[in-house]
């Protein structure tokens, strides 16, 4: 008996192996091999081999609760690493930042003769704070796919409720979902199958209840609504089903209604508070900075640690923990137009497709070229008379050293580094997305009607009218919408063509769906083509019964938009209008400030011919305000520009994630006109009052001069 068990181990083992048949994998079953390829194909992504790397040379223990954390995300995400790896990974980054500042210290000390505190002090908090995000990395991207999955769970129990609303069969309708909606959700629905097909579970039920305790503690709605549906496979009546599969929709979308209530609520405050210790707070201690730099000598890359590092880190970290809490909403549509539209990403230049990203970059390099010519021309010019000029370059030659440049020509000039930036990145994803979003915005307009035309559309095929006649009726009812466009094409195709009713909507070339792609539009068609099947009458209260979720989902979504647009119209306030211009007033008058500082001495002098004002010797003036301490004006606004672009960079991804979710198409689009007006608007807004502000000083500043006060 054991001899036949080993041979028929060995024999299975043979096989698997391909050795017992000469076609390898011909024999398997078609979704084995499709398993065996995937798996086969999936290779280790930089970050899984940098972590099994750095784990071999030293391994690195974690800690009993964040161990147990770190595993599960590692299997959510099927991350081919342990948390030790994770761990090791870390370590040894924070550890080769931390030396690579200790050398770029050393070196400078032989090089320059001084003690530069700057970089090893900047490279040990960069180490630091490495080590802690990337020990944490694996948690981050579990719950970044979390929640992208929570943005599918309306779609997806719409999808399993309008298959099981004509057809009574679950396995079906979670594979029906499966295909029509995106990751990483429908990878859980065909992990449901594939534990099925392995025998971890012998049922599907089984299988099903045990991913649902996954989602236990994060949406009791979910797990609540796919219960009510097993619920409707043991009733007796056709109608008590269907109430209760009414009942399982009804559940997820006043759960969902519910606690984007309390989420938009409990928003109000943190956003309040982001903005004030993110923005109002840094942006207003510009003001009094000029005088501080003037007696504490603070350095300019200094400042630009501060704002251009630390403080968009905190920002962006504070505002994505309050995505966390983000209950499900409207999923990811944009994924499907980006798939089918590739080649809609590209601009079309003398019929050569480039990709955007060689016209923005161009475009980004030259403005900062000329942005930071005053500083490049400071090293190949040593002419002291065009040093010293303030239209343009207005540098101070103090110990054999110029310093600046202190010029108001060379402050205007340094607004194009800002607005390169903003012009550039703008440039890149206005480009990428002006397509895109046109059709983006067909299909939206296309959904909004969708609901009445399907209505109309079970109601003719009710009445008797078969499916084709249907569509040429509803689209002459429809005429002049989106909705009676997309489905006059189908009766077009259907008359003309001489196709079939799927191809007339799915074919890759004629299809209506070509025009408008659109998940919810085309399962429904789908359920429309499977329903017809089983006759007009069971295809008619299928489409009624899709017209009124769709209804019922855009009913809720309208809801949940009108509760978060207090919030969403003051962070887009902010991004657009607000901050550009309370950044350009204070650049304005910390550049006053510091022309009156750096040019009080000398007009003095001119104004009295003499050393002494008033008993005062002007000399003190210099004493209080060294020059070599003096910001220039150059220097501040460049870390403040880009602290300008950082920020709108940063809220136009928050308010985007908090109103749609994880949209990139939407997020993008965003990013391009917010770059566009923020900037723009702020720089309008700096020269605007710089000007007015330094022409008041001046004149301020000569008359006192000229009188000899």
């Amino acid at each position: 008996m054991k001899e036949d068990v080993k041979d028929i181990i060995e024999r299975y083992n043979k096989k698997l192996e391909g050795e017992l048949d000469e076609g390898g994998l011909e024999n398997f079953s078609r979704e084995y091999i499709q398993f065996k390829e995937e798996q086969d194909s999936k290779k280790l992504s930089f970050y899984e081999g940098a972590c099994n790397f750095c784990e071999s040379i030293l391994r690195i223990r974690v800690s009993k609760e964040k161990r147990i954390e770190l595993v599960r995300s590692i299997d959510r995400l099927e991350l081919e690493i342990t948390p030790e790896g994770a761990n090791s990974f870390a370590f040894f980054t924070g550890l080769s930042l931390i030396i690579i500042g200790i050398l770029i210290w050393t070196a400078a000390f032989f090089i320059f003769d001084k003690f530069l505190l700057f970089f090893p002090f900047l490279f040990a908090i960069l180490g630091l704070l490495s080590i802690y995000l990337l020990a944490g990395k694996p948690n981050r991207m579990a719950l970044k796919t979390r929640l992208k999955a929570e943005n599918n769970m309306v779609l997806c129990i719409l999808y399993v409720i309008m298959y099981m609303r004509h057809t009574s069969n679950l396995e079906h309708a979670i594979k029906f979902a499966a295909i029509h909606i995106d990751e990483p959700l429908s990878r859980d629905l065909k992990l449901i199958f594939w534990n099925l097909e392995t025998g971890r579970y012998s049922t599907l039920k089984e299988s099903l209840d045990n991913y649902l305790e996954d989602w236990r503690g994060y949406s009791m709605d979910f797990i609540s609504s796919f219960h009510l549906i097993e619920s409707s496979l043991y009733e007796t009546t056709e109608a008590r089903r269907l109430d209760i599969l009414e009942k399982a929709l009804k559940t997820m979308l006043d759960g969902t209604y519910e606690r984007m209530l309390h989420y938009a609520q409990d928003l109000k405050s943190p956003v309040t508070t982001l903005y004030m210790l993110g923005v109002i707070l840094p942006i207003l201690g510009l003001v009094v900075l000029p005088l501080m730099g003037a007696f504490l000598g603070v350095k300019w890359y200094w400042l630009a640690f501060v704002y251009n590092l630390v403080l968009p880190i905190f920002v962006y970290y504070y505002g994505n923990n309050l995505l966390v809490k983000r209950p499900a909403g409207e999923s990811d549509a944009s994924s499907i137009i980006e798939k089918e539209f590739e080649e809609y990403k590209y601009v079309n230049v003398f019929n050569i497709k480039l990709d955007p990203l060689l016209i923005a970059i161009p475009i980004l390099v030259i403005i900062l070229l000329i942005g930071f010519s005053p500083v490049i021309l400071h090293y190949f010019i040593s002419d002291a008379n065009v040093l010293n000029q303030d239209a343009y370059f207005g540098y101070r030659k103090t110990n054999e050293e110029y310093l600046g440049p202190f010029g108001i020509g060379a402050l205007f000039i340094s607004f194009l580094i800002p607005l390169g930036f903003g012009i550039g990145l703008g440039t890149y994803y206005k480009l990428k997305t002006r397509k895109l979003i046109e059709i983006r915005n067909n299909s939206r307009e296309l959904e909004k009607e969708f609901s009445a035309s399907l209505f109309q559309l079970g109601n003719r095929i009710e009445d008797g009218l078969p499916a084709e006649l249907a569509f040429g009726k509803v689209a002459e009812t429809m005429e002049g919408t989106a909705t009676g466009d997309f489905f006059r094409i189908v009766s077009v195709n259907l008359r003309r063509l001489g196709i079939s009713l799927r191809d007339s909507i799915f074919n890759k070339k004629v299809g209506a769906l070509v025009k408008y792609p659109s998940k919810v539009i085309q399962s429904s068609m789908e359920v429309l083509i499977e329903s017809a099947k089983k006759g007009p009458k069971v295809a008619a209260h299928s489409l009624i019964s899709i017209s009124n979720y769709m209804a019922n989902i855009h009913s809720v979504n309208e809801r949940l938009k009108d509760l978060l647009s207090d919030v969403l119209s003051s962070m887009k306030g902010q991004i657009n209008f607000l901050t550009p211009l309370i950044i350009g007033i204070v650049i304005g008058i910390s550049t006053m400030i510091t022309n009156i500082i750096v040019n009080l001495g000398p007009i003095l002098e001119a104004g009295t011919g003499n050393n002494a004002v008033l008993g005062l010797d002007i000399s003190v003036i210099s004493e209080v305000f060294p020059i070599d301490k003096v910001m220039p004006p150059f220097f501040l606004q460049l870390v403040v520009g880009l602290y300008l672009v950082e920020i709108t960079f940063i809220l136009t991804i928050l308010s985007n994630a908090i109103e749609h979710g994880f949209d990139n198409l939407t997020e993008e689009n965003s990013l391009g006109k917010n770059l566009y007006k923020g900037v723009i608007f702020y720089v309008i807004v700096a020269v605007v009052v710089t000007l007015i502000l330094t022409f008041m000083a001046k004149s301020i500043m000569t008359m006192s001069g000229s009188q000899g006060l």
